[in-house]
């Protein structure tokens, strides 16, 4: 990914994880279906007995569009990797189905959300989930080391899909099983709009379509691949993903926000090694 476009990514996260630290009453979100973003209502897409013995800060930190978890089918003892584990709400999940004999690490590359989901962690008292700092285009796990992988609107904010989704087939054993939820694309998206860093980091810019997403998995290896578009994204859902009025004010002198309403939707992935 180029420079610009990881360092906006990682401050717009690590900015988030910090107003969470402060205690705020909404943490932002990453394109979060069809409830307004800005909010903690994306929790609509976890199940009450899920959340139970969850953190605050956690659920606050839900920052996806799906909820991996419940279609991933964990089972006892999996080892699991969740990609871009930002405040731990999927992977603190996740362990809960492995169990003690299971294991479950959260990858991330901003320290400010390794540090509250640390914090999450130690007040779970999950002592079977790790996480990790890195990058998902270069994962440090080993080969062949992993059951399930999940990722929760990760995949669109790297550049390199292709180079990430080899890095996720290289560390699932065989038979393996990959379940993300990330945001596609329904339509062309004009070239304006993929070189904004701001819409990179609000999930946008970064977005490509179904058919280009199931073409990579493919060639990567992956087989069994799904693609289930579940939640269209209007004009105004997008615009509430930049916090930053002056900056959106900025945008719409550029671009014209129209072009993408009802451009991407909120969908399942899912494939097999």
């Amino acid at each position: 990914m180029d420079y610009n476009i990881k360092e906006k990514v990682k401050e717009y996260y690590g900015s988030i994880a910090k107003k969470v630290e402060k205690n705020s009453d909404s943490a932002g979100c990453c394109c979060c279906g069809p409830s307004c973003c800005g909010t903690s209502s994306d929790i609509m897409f976890y199940e009450k007995e899920e959340l139970k013995g969850l953190p605050e800060e956690a659920v606050n930190l839900s920052l996806g569009c799906a909820n991996p978890v419940v279609f991933a089918k964990l089972k006892e003892g999996e080892v699991v990797l969740d990609l871009g584990s930002g405040g731990g709400i999927d992977a603190l999940i996740a362990a809960k189905y492995v169990g003690e004999k299971g294991k479950v690490y959260g990858l991330d590359m901003t320290d400010e959300m390794l540090a509250v989901a640390n914090k999450n962690k130690e007040k779970m008292g999950a002592k079977n989930v790790e996480f990790i700092k890195g990058y998902i285009e270069d994962i440090p796990l080993c080969d062949e080391s992993v059951d399930v992988i999940l990722s929760n609107c990760v995949i669109n904010l790297c550049e390199d899909k292709e180079k990430a989704l080899k890095e996720a087939y290289r560390v699932l054993k065989k038979g393996g099983r990959l379940a993300i939820a990330d945001v596609v694309a329904l339509k062309d998206i004009p070239e304006s709009i993929k070189k904004r860093a701001e819409l990179w980091a609000g999930c946008v810019a970064g977005t490509i379509k179904a058919e280009e997403y199931k073409d990579i998995l493919m060639r990567v290896g992956f087989k069994d691949i799904e693609i289930i578009p579940a939640h269209v994204y209007t004009k105004d859902l997008i615009e509430g993903i930049l916090a930053d009025k002056n900056k959106l004010i900025e945008l719409e002198r550029e671009i014209d926000l129209n072009e993408i309403d009802g451009a991407f939707a909120g969908a399942y992935i899912k494939a097999v090694k």
